[in-house]
């Protein structure tokens, strides 16, 4: 298998569809050799689940069947890849490779874990799309690639995806958790970050992958949030642990994770008539993995120092099952036998080249001692060469580098060249201060350098057949152990680092329940805050008894930067990192919905309140009792009662679940909720006026607050005639004192319900506190003394 160029999409995704408005999607990781297989019902008919599901996995080729098989009203995955991934690579494949029975068997055979415990029987019965899928994804990896995957070598999960926390990929967009808004606008140099970005200080590339797969998809395993925030709890306290493993993790190559698929791929069987550059090139790179395995398997002894002593499960789990594993000294001792002690893995392509073509102990095969030697012997009369032109043309500064696609090439500064250069060079380019350039008596000795380094590769490759079979037969214990360096990698250099360089009690640890409040104690952005050295905190407490926020203000007082700030607290908790909080109880969320931001979708002919509504529709056919769902001036894009009477019903529909909601709006009337429906609480950033002027502090507060003519105020500034703003505020006031009169009649109406269900409220908070029973009872007793008093 080649290279997949760093941190380029290594997934090919196999979908696959019926009239049942099912949807079967296969996705395999061809860098850590891995299957993932996902089959539900698409709830909507823009495929807004598949659309999540490509967003997580972002691969770089989609493979679907020819012909439409789509339920009324759907479009078909075909045509939903032709519209909405116009840049990934499409293949279309006959129905008939799309065999589930064919499939079936094929995880049976290549599951790396026994079919009876990945439930394979049941999952059969059920879930046939992806097994289809998954066979016609195998089917095109192993006549593209031209492998053979091996038996009992992929690591196969089935619904991987919705075990997880679910977040659309509309959401994704709207708290710029992977690209900041308006990234292609504003340009690389915006100092605003998306999540992804802020986090991302892994040193890897697999913990990389492994960040966005979580930030993209937050875990819901209580048990498992938990050992990692203990994870971070030791390192946060042990300074020598923490800076230990950060400096063990660089001697890991950044790519360890990609060896995995050289052992799990078997090239297929050529002859020698048609061996040539492809195949040398794998040769290449099979010999690049057993010396990056090597270098891996040479630092796991310093891991093991530093994780000795560690306290936490999940380190010491981690150094119970890999550093104390007998499995890769086993495979240490393989390698060395056949492999030379001091070879290394390297990044610089010439280095890597030698060490690759040395990689082999002498003397285990005579041609291939013949072809080093030509290696040597050309590599020499390269260098002289280089020495002989500087001598003759007076070029001291000649220097010769190296890169895989060119081979060797001169590189002289621009101001030693007097006028034209020799005739004896050629392809010159100017690049930068410098001037590139070749001759035919380096392009000779290149042509036979990389003959003789092909030759080794090949020869090395004969050679170590023998050495690769061995590994495959512990493929298993080198997927445990790329694993391991990925959640390392992400836990002590994202996590880790990320709340080391903040100032000291700014990141707290957050508590996670199953039943509890959401509960965030001067919470703050996590992006904004590293811009604005002021940002001002604010906090949320939602319960069974409050789980509606009805956010009220002016435009530009902070609701929508309140929106993410709750969304990205909840993401970082459920990944299992610290927050930006004095404190945080977090109700574990099984999915967040989103609907923010106006603006046209003239791709699919939608206006702004069309986009809206297809939105919010989703988000009404999706919520489940354990939704967190934010909603930002919904209503807005069309006539004010239609907007009205919209944003109202949706609020009851919301209202009748047990799912959290915050709801931001600027329509006044919707402070009326509250007075009918005891379980919403209405909050309002302050905003101080002075001199018809609107002093923003962005702190949040209980209650409304009626800033009278605020939208006139702004439009003022805009620049409007004095003329046009004094007749909006001589008509705005007539309605607004009009509206105003009613509400607080409702208000007081409603005052005594208001009053019962507060008490109902404390009590639902007390019932889930962690104090004494003696500090119980005394709160029960002030609860009744303060009922009592406010009755008489």
């Amino acid at each position: 298998m080649e290279d997949d160029g760093g941190e380029r999409s290594s997934f090919v995704a196999g979908l696959i569809e019926n009239r049942a408005k099912e949807v079967g999607m296969a996705a395999f990781d061809l860098r850590s050799a891995s299957l993932h297989l996902s089959q539900y019902i698409e709830t909507s008919s823009s495929y807004q689940n598949t659309k999540t599901l490509l967003r997580f996995y972002d691969p770089s080729v989609i493979i679907v069947p020819p012909n439409k098989l789509a339920a009324d009203g759907m479009v078909g995955v075909s045509e939903l890849v032709d519209r909405c991934y116009s840049t990934v690579r499409k293949v279309v494949f006959a129905r008939g490779c799309f065999d589930d029975t064919k499939g079936a068997v094929l995880i049976q055979n290549l599951a790396a874990e026994e079919p009876l415990a990945l439930g394979l029987d049941t999952y059969y019965k059920q879930h046939y799309l992806s097994l289809a899928a998954a066979a016609a994804t195998i089917k095109w990896i192993e006549a593209e690639k031209g492998v053979i995957v091996t038996n009992h070598s992929l690591t196969i999960t089935f619904n991987g995806s919705f075990d997880h926390m679910n977040i659309d990929a509309t959401s994704v967009e709207n708290l710029e958790i992977i690209d900041p808004f308006h990234n292609a606008l504003l340009g690389t140099s915006n100092k605003k970050r998306s999540l992804f970005q802020m986090f991302k200080t892994t040193k890897t590339v697999g913990g990389t992958r492994l960040l966005r797969a979580n930030l993209l998809q937050p875990l819901k395993d209580i048990e498992t949030i938990n050992t990692r925030l203990d994870c971070l709890d030791e390192l946060m306290s042990n300074e020598q642990l923490f800076f230990g493993l950060s400096q063990v993790l660089r001697k890991f190559p950044q790519e360890t994770d990609r060896v995995l698929c050289h052992f799990c791929f078997k090239p297929k069987k050529v002859t020698e008539a048609v061996i040539g550059f492809e195949n040398t090139r794998r040769s290449q790179n099979m010999i690049s993995s057993i010396i990056l395995l090597k270098t891996a398997l040479d630092a796991l002894p310093l891991l093991a120092k530093v994780l000795k002593d560690a306290k936490c499960f999940l380190l010491a789990n981690v150094y119970k099952s890999v550093c104390e594993n007998d499995r890769y000294a086993s495979i240490r001792k393989k390698i060395g036998e056949v492999i030379d002690d001091d070879v290394l893995h390297a990044r610089v392509p010439f280095v890597a080249r030698t060490q690759q073509c040395f990689a082999l102990k002498a003397g285990i095969d005579g041609f291939l001692d013949i072809a080093r030697r030509t290696f040597c012997d050309t590599s020499e009369a390269i260098h002289n060469l280089a020495s002989k032109y500087r001598e003759e043309f007076n070029l001291p500064n000649l220097k010769l580098p190296f890169n895989n696609r060119q081979g060797f090439f001169f590189r002289i500064p621009q101001k030693e060249v007097q006028g034209k250069l020799p005739n004896k060079f050629t392809q010159v380019v100017k690049h930068g201060k410098n001037i590139h350039c070749s001759s035919l008596e380096l392009a000779s000795l290149n042509v036979r350098n990389k003959s003789a380094a092909g030759e080794c590769f090949i020869r090395t490759e004969t050679c170590l057949e023998a050495l690769m079979d061995a590994i495959r037969e512990d493929i298993s214990a080198l997927t445990l152990l790329a694993e391991v360096l990925c959640l390392l990698d992400m836990i002590v250099n994202s996590f880790a680092h990320t709340i080391s360089t903040k100032p000291v009690d700014r990141y707290s640890r957050p508590e996670l329940t199953d039943s509890g409040p959401l509960a965030i104690d001067a919470g703050r952005h996590p992006l904004l805050e590293s811009i604005h050295n002021d940002f001002v905190s604010n906090s949320i407490f939602m319960s069974e008894a409050t789980n509606m926020l009805v956010v009220m203000g002016p435009n530009m007082s902070g609701k929508s930067t309140y929106l993410q700030q709750v969304c990205l607290v909840v993401i970082l908790a459920q990944i299992g990192c610290y927050v930006p909080a004095r404190f945080a109880t977090i109700r574990v969320v099984d999915r967040i919905f989103t609907r923010m931001g106006t603006m046209d979708n003239l791709e699919s002919n939608s206006s702004t309140f069309m986009t809206e509504m297809r939105e919010t529709a989703f988000i009404m056919q999706n919520v489940t009792n354990r939704s967190l769902i934010v909603m930002d001036e919904l209503g807005r894009a069309t006539s004010s009662s239609d907007g009205l009477a919209m944003a109202w019903s949706c609020c009851e529909y919301l209202l009748s679940l047990k799912a959290y909601t915050v709801f931001a709006t600027h329509m006044d009337s919707l402070a009326e909720l509250a007075t009918i429906y005891p379980n919403v609480k209405v909050l309002h950033f302050y905003v101080d006026i002075r001199d018809n002027r609107l002093d923003f502090k962005f702190q949040l507060r209980d209650g409304t607050l009626h800033v009278p003519h605020y939208g006139l105020l702004l439009a003022e500034v805009a620049g409007l005639p004095t003329t046009v703003i004094d007749t909006a505020r001589t008509i705005t006031t007539w309605i607004t004192d009009k509206e105003n009169k009613r509400i607080e009649l409702n208000c007081g109406k409603h005052h005594e319900i208001h009053r019962i269900y507060r008490v109902a409220q404390r009590l639902i908070c007390l019932k889930y506190s962690r104090q004494t029973e003696d500090s119980i009872r005394q709160a029960l007793q002030n609860l009744k003394d303060s009922f009592i008093e406010e009755r008489l």
